[in-house]
C-alpha cells in the first residue's frame, strides 16, 4: 500500500510516498520551506501543500519535531510557543480532509530504521539519534518503540537544552569544523549513554551522511552507526505509522 509520509523539521517539510510492505519511497522527495514563523495554521497550509502535490487521497503519516503525546503537541520544542497543546493530529486532519497519524520526528526515522533498515533484528536496547535542527532521539527495546525521549531536552551548562550547544543547527550557526563540533555530539552521547546504558545507538537526521567527517570524535563505548536510510527516515516511518499506530476515534 502506498501511503503518504511527511517529515517535518524547522528548516524544511517533506513528503513522499511510500510502499508500506517494503519501506521504499516511490516517488521523489518534496519539500518546502518551514514557514518562518513556525505557527500551527501556517504549517498546516504547508502539509496542505504537500497533499495536493501528490494529489492524494488517502490516510497521511507525519513525523512532527516535538513530544507528541496522543496527537497533542506536549513541548514547542524548536517551534513557535503557540504550538503548545495544539492537538496536531485533528488541525492537520481538518485542514487536509484526510485522517493523519503524528508522531514524534525521530520516532519515526527510528520506526523506519528498526522495520525496514540497519536496525532490523536489532535486539536489547537500541537508540536512534537524528542529527538537524535539534537532536531527536527514539528509543526501541527489542524492536519495540518506547515513545518520546526526547534527549536533546537535556540541560547543559548555561543551555536550556544541549541541542542548542551539539546540534547541526549550532556547528552551522558558529562556523564550527567537523571536528569541533564532533566533540560536542560525543559530549552528547556520553550523556545519552550514561542516562539510558543502550546496546547500539543508531544516527539520522541530515548529518547522518556525514559521519565519516566526524567519526574519529565518537569514543563512548556503545557502539555508533549511522542509518543506511539517512534523512528518508522521517518520511518512511511516518508513512509505516500511519498504517500502524493510527488514532482510534
Amino acid at each position: 500500500m502506498e501511503v503518504l509520509g511527511i517529515d517535518i523539521g524547522g528548516s524544511g517539510m517533506k513528503g513522499a510516498l511510500v510502499n508500506t510492505i517494503t519501506g521504499e519511497m516511490t516517488t521523489k522527495r518534496f519539500r518546502v520551506p518551514t514557514p518562518p514563523s513556525r505557527k500551527p495554521k501556517e504549517m498546516a497550509r504547508v502539509i496542505q501543500e504537500i497533499v495536493e502535490h501528490f494529489n492524494y487521497k488517502g490516510p497521511i503519516g507525519c513525523g512532527f519535531p516535538t513530544i507528541v503525546k496522543h496527537g497533542v503537541c506536549k513541548s514547542p520544542g524548536n517551534l513557535d510557543p503557540s504550538w503548545l497543546n495544539v492537538n496536531i493530529h485533528e488541525l492537520f486532519s481538518e485542514t487536509t480532509g484526510l485522517p493523519v497519524t503524528v508522531i514524534n520526528d525521530a520516532d519515526a526515522a527510528g520506526y523506519a530504521t528498526m522495520n525496514y533498515g540497519i536496525g532490523k533484528g536489532k535486539k536489547g536496547l537500541v537508540v536512534m539519534i537524528t542529527i538537524g535542527t535539534g537532536l531527536g532521539s527514539g528509543m526501541f527495546l527489542d524492536g519495540e518503540l518506547i515513545p518520546n525521549f526526547e534527549l536533546g531536552q537535556i540541560p547543559y551548562k548555561e543551555y536550556d537544552k544541549i541541542e542548542l550547544w551539539a546540534a547541526n543547527s549550532a556547528k552551522e550557526r558558529e562556523g564550527l569544523s567537523y571536528k569541533k563540533w564532533g566533540k560536542r555530539f560525543n559530549k552528547f552521547l556520553s550523556l545519552v549513554e550514561i542516562i539510558t546504558c543502550p546496546d547500539l545507538i543508531i544516527l539520522g537526521g541530515g548529518s547522518s551522511k556525514d559521519f565519516e567527517k566526524y567519526s574519529e570524535c565518537i569514543t563512548i563505548d556503545t557502539p555508533v552507526i549511522p542509518s543506511e536510510l539517512q534523512n528518508h527516515a522521517g518520511i518512511i516511518g511516518a508513512a509505516a505509522a500511519a498504517l500502524h499506530q493510527a488514532p482510534k476515534d
